[in-house]
């Protein structure tokens, strides 16, 4: 397995369709930085955030979890309540190769600020919106800004093509649109 840089990247997004909307170049006058970097592809957070609020005392259950969890509001800017946490969307929509898995790890600008984004993988064939995962870990509140750079994804070829990918096994996040909540297979 190895990693994948940034003319891979150029190359397979724009011959198969992997990122949309793609930005060859990295981007970074004036906004916290995205598009294809050294060796990895830093996407954006879309205005469409959803925060944890505790204001009708639900239980936080990944097997039933009750959307009143959240408030949801659509604006260029985030604020995460101080140890909160919020979900968002990407930009961008990915159509991950069979034989390619990702890795979403967190951009440093964002980490200096104590704000994670928790490391997920895109395995093979998935597709779809990203559903985002950002943590506040600072006692103060924290601004994160839509259309912006929030996290890098690493690729990693395999030497060989997995026998069943995420497609292959119908996966409960495939081609998902929008913010998807936690959910159990049917």
């Amino acid at each position: 397995m190895s990693i994948k840089s940034d003319r891979w990247i150029r190359k397979t997004a724009l011959e198969h369709d992997m990122i949309n909307p793609f930005s060859e170049k990295q981007v970074s006058q004036g906004v916290i930085s995205y598009g294809v970097s050294s060796y990895g592809y830093d996407l954006r957070v879309a205005d469409e955030f959803k925060i944890f609020t505790n204001v009708n005392c639900t239980v936080v259950d990944p097997k039933h979890f009750d959307e009143r969890s959240f408030v949801t509001i659509q604006s260029d800017v985030c604020i995460v309540p101080p140890n909160s946490f919020a979900l968002a969307r990407s930009v961008e929509y990915f159509k991950i190769p069979r034989d390619i898995l990702t890795i979403c790890v967190g951009k440093s600008t964002y980490a200096r600020c104590g704000i994670i984004v928790n490391v997920t993988p895109f395995e093979p064939e998935w597709e779809g919106f990203v559903t985002l995962e950002i943590s506040n870990t600072t006692p103060l509140p924290a601004k994160i800004y839509a259309n912006e750079g929030l996290c890098q994804i690493l690729f990693f070829q395999s030497d060989e093509v997995c026998e069943v990918s995420y497609a292959d096994r119908k996966g409960k996040y495939q081609s998902q649109q929008g913010i998807v909540l936690p959910k159990m297979k049917e």
